[in-house]
């Protein structure tokens, strides 16, 4: 069995996503914490993993994997079953560009960097980066909502988790942290109660991390 070496932070999404992919994979892994309040992240020690200063990171093979949707395509790859991908070419297609709704036009803009710019750098109330941050989770979830009805089975796309739940799930999460509603979104969150009943998945949640205490 390859060893597996994830550096992380617990609240990240896109640790959060990762580690999800790792648990439907069935990989075990070493969990690395990165204490991203702490600034480790800008350390020596982890820039010369990742030059960004950005987590995740996955050691595999003598090889330093960065960018979450890299790794997951990796171990996609690599470990191809069981799938996260459908087989079918054009499928494959709307699962990504599922996937890419969170991952590309939602997570970005709500990740840590971004909040501290806005708050250090452009002085922006509390109160305005909750709307800030609400505007582009509602936009993400209200068209996911509709391809997930669209596609959907008992999960995002058909009867299987898969690459939209890696995605989705931290960002129900982080909604739910910054007290967005998400309410007008049924089936995401009926979806998300699902899966969360699955092992695999529940164990990647930010609560259950060893650095969950770091603040």
């Amino acid at each position: 069995m390859t060893d597996l070496i994830l550096h992380g932070y617990w609240r990240s999404g896109t640790s959060y996503r990762t580690r999800i992919a790792l648990g439907l994979k069935g990989l075990a892994y070493e969990y690395r914490a990165v204490n991203l309040l702490a600034g480790e992240q800008r350390g020596h020690a982890y820039r010369s993993l990742q030059p960004q200063g950005l987590v995740p990171a996955l050691e595999v093979d003598g090889h330093v994997l960065t960018q979450s949707p890299a790794i997951i395509e990796y171990l996609e790859e690599r470990w191809p079953e069981p799938a996260l991908l459908p087989a079918d070419l054009e499928q494959r297609a709307v699962v990504r560009a599922m996937a890419a709704v969170i991952g590309c036009d939602v997570h970005p803009l709500g990740n840590l960097r971004i909040l501290q710019y806005l708050k250090g750098e452009l002085d922006a109330p509390p109160e305005a980066i909750k709307a800030w941050i609400a505007r582009w989770i509602g936009d993400g979830f209200a068209a996911l909502e509709v391809m997930v009805r669209q596609h959907g089975g008992g999960f995002a796309f058909g009867d299987e988790p898969g690459l939209v739940e890696c995605y989705l799930l931290p960002q129900v999460y982080a909604a739910e942290r910054f007290e967005v509603d998400i309410t007008p979104y049924p089936r995401l969150r009926a979806l998300t109660e699902r899966v969360l009943a699955d092992e695999r998945i529940a164990a990647a949640h930010p609560d259950r991390q060893p650095d969950a205490s770091v603040g």
